[in-house]
């Protein structure tokens, strides 16, 4: 691989930057709402113990993102790349999550084309793995051209498997969108 999976990102809304263990307490605030999770295949993430078990394997994930609010300066939820693939030249984009409030303002939306746009530099597919109960997310991915193509067991981090849906947005595809 001869990118980096942590890059710094910006735009007028959001700054994106490498999760630090050191983020915890302020990611735990953001996530800390049972609404976030009701949709989720791990409904329990909001307490506090579940939680750790999903931060701790995204710090070793070595390619998660703190979201962090440009206004107000504070953590709204996080993001990660994960699983490249060398062969299909293909990565994952999941473990998505953001604050309540700022949930239709656009920035999950912000947030992905940012990362799409810096990581097609690179790869020409990206993968979402959406849970298969999470209808929002399902939505949202639908919303910036991604096509679900199949389903999958996905074991998040110490956590059981669930059946999640795959997405794709294809390089070329992408690019005609814009």
């Amino acid at each position: 691989m001869l990118f980096s999976v942590q890059p710094i990102l910006e735009n007028d809304k959001v700054l994106i930057s490498p999760l630090e263990e050191k983020d915890f307490e302020d990611l735990y605030k953001a996530a800390s709402d049972p609404d976030i999770w009701k949709q989720h295949p791990n409904k329990d993430r909001w307490k506090k113990e579940v939680f750790r078990t999903f931060f701790e394997g995204a710090m070793k994930s070595e390619g998660a993102f703190k979201i962090i609010d440009k206004e107000s300066c504070e953590i709204i939820g996080s993001t990660r790349f994960y699983d490249f693939n060398e062969q299909d030249n293909s990565i994952l984009i999941g473990y998505t999550f953001y604050s309540t409030r700022f949930w239709g303002k656009g920035v999950n939306q912000a947030v992905k084309r940012m990362m799409l746009d810096y990581i097609f530099q690179f790869v020409d597919k990206v993968y979402f793995h959406i849970g298969a109960t999470n209808i929002r997310s399902q939505i949202a991915i639908t919303r910036i051209g991604a096509q679900k193509v199949g389903g999958q067991e996905v074991a998040y981090f110490g956590e059981p498997s669930k059946l999640n849906f795959i997405y794709v947005i294809e390089k070329e595809k992408a690019v005609s969108n814009k």
